[in-house]
């Protein structure tokens, strides 16, 4: 395996820039802030105490390595190319969330911070940084589009268990670029004693390099893992492509070996011939400098932000990271969407076959290597990165599939509670 942190010709320059995409633009009153998390982190990359400690985060904390697991019956059954799943799931908190939010949770601990802030879609990244603040004992504020606490209600529940704060977001579409500006509202009145976790491989630097190191360790293990099942290297590697942690960290590894090509997949929604049915930045998308960074988004004529849609509320967003935009314009990524129904079929054939419940987000990949998998032969070997696990849809797929029995019950528990209030 590679050390923990380690460099690639696709890195970022010293300013921050991934060819023309990415940088800083941030108000004033932030760039101390930023500057001193960039310092912090130039620090602890070289420091082996940091790179010690994070590495027993990973082992004993959040249960590192996950699983590269060969999905033999949905190979079979597809005919085709063999494919594996790295099981980010299986992470304490249910995705791969919790890599980076160790990683920044050492780091603001570091910089002597007493309090954490973040924005989530999904809520896993939110569970993920309640978790971290719980473990180092930080006060926590998680803001939250309205839309997306209610479509992830079961991770609001946790992340007010684990002791945060979740502030619902009311404001524009109610999901997460709303919740991405509240977050940096409040950071910029709280700076001095708050970090801001981003949750992705976006924003100003340092956060896109330094969120995608961090979530290196996934690509890492994969170099191991492939090796046990007779492969020397996977020749695909596919992940979903949100705002680009989880798909930069299984692609880091691999991104100086062009004999393995990488595919991300984004979320296609209801069709993308219509701004506002889908989140496919590739798809209508343009460069445009947005939330302190300079990448790609989906913008109307003006240059404002247009509203999206995906099933799956941890790619609903606008925007992507910088470094996906340059290795698509490099020519080293692929990109791709699946729709909405593909994310569900792909969803229950996962789960149908091999007994997992991927998350939707995730699903989105894997309806990828479904449609790859066939036209490759069998000697060929297809990664997909599961960034997470799907119990936290459970509403989302429910409905979809038109699951009579869970909705039946779910209006038998309003009942039961109304019958309750008048008694």
């Amino acid at each position: 395996m590679k050390e923990l942190f380690f460099k690639t010709s696709y890195d970022a320059d010293d300013r921050g820039h991934f060819g023309a995409y990415g940088g800083r633009y941030v108000p004033e009153m932030l760039m101390p802030a930023l500057e001193e998390l960039e310092k912090a982190y130039d620090d602890a990359r070289r420091d082996p105490g940091f790179a010690r400690d994070l590495t027993d985060l990973y082992h004993h904390f959040s249960g590192r390595p996950t699983p590269l697991y060969h999905a033999q019956n949905l190979s079979r059954q597809l005919g085709g190319a063999q494919i594996f799943i790295k099981n980010e799931g299986l992470n304490h908190t249910g995705a791969h969330k919790i890599n980076h939010c160790l990683g920044q949770a050492l780091l603001a601990q570091r910089m002597g911070k007493k309090r954490i802030i973040a924005e989530t879609g999904a809520g896993q990244h939110g569970l993920a940084t309640a978790t971290v603040a719980a473990r180092f004992g930080f006060e926590c504020t998680v803001f939250m589009g309205e839309v997306d606490v209610a479509r992830q209600r079961p991770n609001v529940f946790w992340m007010e268990q684990l002791g945060t704060e979740v502030r619902p977001v009311g404001f524009g579409s109610r999901t997460l670029k709303d919740a991405v500006n509240a977050a940096l509202k409040d950071w910029i009145a709280t700076v001095e004693t708050t970090h801001y976790i981003i949750g992705s491989c976006l924003g100003p630097h340092p956060y896109p390099s330094m969120n995608r190191d961090f979530q290196a360790i996934v690509g890492a293990e994969v170099e191991d893992q492939i090796q046990d099942h007779g492969f020397p290297k996977p020749d695909y590697v596919i992940a979903c492509v949100g705002g680009g942690s989880n798909s930069l960290g299984i692609f880091n590894a691999f991104l100086d070996d062009p004999e393995v090509h990488l595919i991300g997949v984004e979320a296609g929604g209801k069709g993308v011939e219509k701004l506002g049915d889908h989140a496919a930045r590739f798809e209508g998308g343009r460069p445009g400098v947005v939330e302190g960074y300079k990448s790609f988004f989906l913008q109307d004529t003006d240059g404002q932000l247009t509203h999206t849609h995906s099933i799956s509320a941890g790619l609903d967003y606008a925007g992507v990271g910088p470094q996906i935009v340059y290795l698509k314009d490099r020519g080293r990524l692929h990109l791709t969407y699946a729709t909405d129904e593909q994310a569900i079929a792909a969803f229950r054939m996962l789960a149908s076959t091999e007994g997992i419940l991927p998350a939707l987000e995730s699903s989105h990949a894997v309806a990828e290597a479904i449609k790859l998998a066939p036209t490759l032969p069998q000697k060929k070997s297809i990664v997909v990165n599961l960034s997470g696990r799907g119990d936290k849809d459970i509403f989302i797929v429910a409905e979809a599939v038109k699951d009579s029995k869970w909705l039946d019950f779910l209006q038998s528990v309003i009942d039961r509670e109304k019958q309750s209030d008048t008694k």
